[in-house]
């Protein structure tokens, strides 16, 4: 079983690093999940811990991943969410250079349950969502070109589809154009940082999950 690494934790939340090939949440089609290691965790100093899943990660994505440890801070969190007070940033690296050194991406996204997996498509529609996205070139290696991306919206696959359509699939994200191959159940996807609105305040807090620990991760900058 994978080691659990924790960022962050206090007596109302939880802030894990999550390992790509994992899936969030408890399911009984598999042995290990993030979300079951959190409460293997919890179940050394309480008998029955409170876990809530406040956000999910995709399978193949890596990276921050907060869970409630209490009712409350699940609503709280939830509410944060809901009013766009959560800003994810992302690290993904992509084999091909991109035209602009940044840029921010306007698409409408169709979720194509058959083959599981988003498409984007050229006009707004009953079906479509607007997905919205901006990235910057921060920096190169033998293997490709590190993006850092602020998505303004939380569609499925959003990240990977709006660069796939821009010519930029993520290394080993395969179901997304990708030629190179990474890790298996994996991409060069990594949701680097989480900064959050905290209630009442104009304070800003963020947590950041470190990358990868890998030769395709290795850069100067980070």
């Amino acid at each position: 079983m994978t080691n659990l690494e924790i960022v962050y934790e206090n007596n109302d939340y939880i802030v894990v690093n999550k390992k790509s090939g994992l899936i969030s949440e408890k399911s009984p089609y598999e042995d290990c999940t993030v979300e079951s290691q959190v409460l293997n965790h919890l179940l050394k100093s309480k008998r029955k811990p409170y876990i809530g899943v406040i956000h999910r990660l995709d399978r193949v994505t890596s990276g921050v991943l907060v869970f409630a440890k209490k009712k409350s801070i699940l609503v709280e969190f939830n509410d944060l969410f809901a009013k766009r007070k959560v800003q994810k940033t992302y690290l993904a690296i992509v084999k091909n250079k991109p035209k602009k050194s940044k840029g921010n991406l306007v698409n409408f996204l169709v979720k194509n349950n058959q083959e599981k997996r988003a498409d984007i498509v050229q006009t707004k529609s009953k079906e479509s969502l607007q997905c919205i996205l901006s990235y910057k070139l921060i920096d190169h290696n033998d293997f490709g070109y590190l993006l850092e991306l602020k998505p303004k919206t939380g569609r499925f696959h959003q990240i990977r589809a709006q660069l796939a359509h821009l010519g930029l699939p993520i290394i080993g994200d395969e179901k997304y154009g990708s030629d190179q191959s990474y890790l298996p159940l994996s991409v060069c996807l990594h949701a680097w940082k989480l900064t959050y609105q905290l209630p009442g305040s104009e304070e800003l807090k963020t947590f950041e999950a470190p990358l990868p620990k890998n030769k395709f991760w290795e850069f100067k900058s980070i």
